[in-house]
């Protein structure tokens, strides 16, 4: 499915056309689009301005001089295009290649967020420039990595790269690397995440009351500081790959999984009064100027000082507990300068175990998965079969509704559970048109699930129905409906994944399962792919929830549901293995239909329109509809025919 460099070329001197409608695409309507985007959201969205034309030019001018410098590589070296469709007819390793992996992806985000930084753009800065970015890594991980690697085979690595796992003193450029690809990141995102979590309105104190009663000890600012030369010497100290590797990896992990927590749980600590007299006072005042409130829960300078001290101890094993001892240090001064509450550094304590154990609770996730993927169970009642994995499908559709009644109101709750009907139905016949078979008579597809809700929820609201309370509701609630559905999936088989390494993959040993009758598939270690859909639409619902509560417009909240869900469906398809899904065009269908998602969503985050109402509890009297719902999605997803050969009679 990847055009060949003959394809390529031949496209390109017959349909110059093509080349010229491509590059205006990405050169000219992009830029354009991304532009009116964020003029749009600046004037929808009460966002933390920061603006800063010098710093903003300069970043810029770097993204502008990275992405010139490759397209010029692709050109003279690479003699071809920068262009997917028409891709070069020999890898570029020199110039921008040489220096940093897909520079013009880079690029582009410096650019983005240079001149959002130029005009004081804050939807610019804050929306327009992560989805930008986060688009490009779907696109580096859904496709175009691999295609690069089936076309030319394996790249040379470039210079700024993080360090392999192996023996040997780390290179000047490995080490350099970590500054460049972990601690500006960090730095970039936790000064983000200080000033967009500081803004929101529904903050709480991490303080208990009693530390209020606590004394402030000016001298152990001292041992606070000392933090930041244990961490940043890290990369120099550094003896070993395999050291410095970790150190990176933990960094880059604490990174994406702490921010999130930041912006989306609205808990801060404010600092403490600096006691007047000190000679540490005015050293106090700068780190208070440096620090921000809401960047409190975990305490991220305790999970730096933790990480690092795993270096010093194996680097200096007989300084093993002044290490442990610094970094314990470290950790409690958060609390003995006023910075921190003991809750922020208790739970920086757990961040830290939970990230340095990251690859053993990793396996342990997935060794779970492989035990319910393997779980299957069914029952006979004359010509009826009831599957045990229609539990979770009923277990999912109750859950869902519920958090969708909770946050659109306990009056909407009938609209939402025929809206919940109406998505299996629609998932349903989705299915039939783009995968029915003989062998798949009662398929469902989720593509089919938003439009059938899409499609009513507008039909409501020409009706006169709040279409929009319902349909961002739909899309809350629907994120954890698939959170448990996705446990169906791992049971039925379907939505598995492509070959993968052994000690990443998933077994399928069961005879019903489709991987096993279908795929043909059975104990080969497959990609968990319905784990990654798990833990990314996890955080999709939570986001939206955030968004909710923020009173954000409704229209945002559905829009960022569809622009979240595409990007992690392009990947997420890009690794699985299942044979009926259509290609079109060196793309998976429904990859296809996950850029239609993000292109829709943004559209719709730009609307405006009617904020979220506050979320109110559902009552007991909501049992029975859940109930109902329940009943209705484990007979739509756990019970069938097996003896019959209509369509919709068997789920197998």
């Amino acid at each position: 499915m990847i055009p060949t460099t003959s394809d390529a070329h031949r496209r390109v001197r017959i349909l110059p056309a093509g080349v010229l409608a491509y590059g205006c695409l990405f050169a000219i309507v992009l830029p354009v689009a991304l532009a009116a985007w964020a003029h749009r959201l600046d004037s929808l969205l009460s966002l933390p301005a920061v603006g800063s034309w010098w710093l903003g030019a300069t970043v810029a001018a770097m993204g502008i001089v990275l992405m010139a410098a490759a397209g010029m590589g692709l050109w003279f070296d690479g003699g071809g295009l920068p262009m997917s469709p028409y891709p070069p007819a020999r890898l570029v390793v020199r110039g921008a290649y040489r220096l940093v992996a897909d520079p013009i992806y880079v690029g582009a985000g410096l650019l983005c967020g240079g001149v959002a930084l130029m005009t004081s753009s804050a939807a610019g800065l804050w929306v327009v420039t992560p989805v930008l970015a986060l688009a490009a890594v779907a696109f580096v991980l859904g496709y175009e990595r691999d295609a690069t690697r089936a076309r030319f085979g394996a790249s040379p690595l470039s210079l700024l790269r993080l360090p392999a796992a192996t023996d040997g003193p780390p290179t000047g450029w490995e080490r350099a690397a970590v500054y460049v690809l972990v601690f500006l990141p960090w730095l970039a995102l936790y000064e983000a995440a200080s000033r967009l979590g500081g803004a929101a309105p529904d903050v709480r104190s991490t303080y208990m009351a009693w530390e209020a009663r606590l004394t402030i000890l000016p001298w152990t600012e001292a041992v606070n500081a000392l933090a930041y030369p244990i961490v940043l010497l890290v990369p120099m100290l550094a003896r070993r790959r395999e050291d410095l590797h970790r150190f990176a990896w933990l960094g880059i992990l604490a990174t994406c999984t702490i921010i999130p927590v930041y912006l989306l749980v609205p808990m801060v600590a404010p600092a403490r009064p600096v006691p007047g007299g000190s000679f540490w006072s005015p050293l106090m005042r700068l780190e208070r100027h440096g620090d921000q409130a809401a960047t409190a829960l975990p305490a991220f300078r305790a999970v730096w000082a933790l990480i690092a001290c795993e270096v010093y101890v194996t680097t200096w094993p007989r300084l093993r507990w002044a290490a442990i001892f610094a970094a314990g240090a470290i950790a409690a001064s958060c609390v003995t300068t006023g910075m921190h509450g003991i809750v922020d550094v208790l739970a920086g304590l757990v961040a830290y175990v939970l990230i340095a154990r990251f690859a053993a609770l990793w396996t342990w996730c997935c060794r779970g998965a492989e035990r319910v993927a393997n779980s299957w169970r069914e029952w006979r009642i004359g010509p009826v079969r009831m599957m045990s994995h229609g539990v979770y499908a009923a277990g999912g559709g109750a859950v869902g509704v519920a958090i969708a009644v909770w946050v659109a109101g306990p009056e909407t709750l009938w609209w939402i559970v025929a809206l919940a009907i109406a998505a299996e139905v629609g998932a349903a016949l989705w299915a039939q048109v783009v995968e029915g078979s003989p062998q798949l008579l009662r398929p469902y597809g989720y593509f089919g699930s938003v439009v059938a809700v899409a499609l009513l929820c507008a039909g409501l609201g020409a009706l006169g129905h709040d279409g929009w309370l319902l349909l961002s509701a739909m899309a809350v609630g629907g994120c954890f409906t698939q959170v448990l559905g996705r446990l169906r999936c791992l049971v039925q088989g379907c939505c598995h994944g492509r070959p993968t390494e052994e000690s990443w993959g998933l077994r399928y040993r069961h005879e019903r399962s489709r991987v096993v009758r279908l795929s043909h598939l059975g104990g080969v270690p497959l990609h968990p792919t319905q784990v990654y859909s798990v833990v990314w639409t996890t955080f999709t619902g939570l986001v939206l929830i955030r968004l909710w509560t923020l009173a954000a417009p409704l229209s945002l909240i559905t829009g960022s549901y569809l622009v979240l869900v595409g990007l992690g469906r392009f990947v997420e398809e890009h690794y699985r293995g299942e044979p009926q899904t259509a290609w079109v065009a060196g793309l998976r269908l429904y990859q296809w239909l996950a850029i239609v998602f993000v292109i829709v969503g943004a559209g719709l985050t730009a609307l405006g329109g009617a904020p979220a109402p506050r979320p109110s509890a559902i009552g007991v009297g909501a049992l029975p509809a859940l109930a109902l719902v329940a009943v209705v999605t484990y007979v739509a997803y756990g019970v069938d025919f097996p003896g019959a050969s209509r369509r919709f009679s068997r789920l197998i």
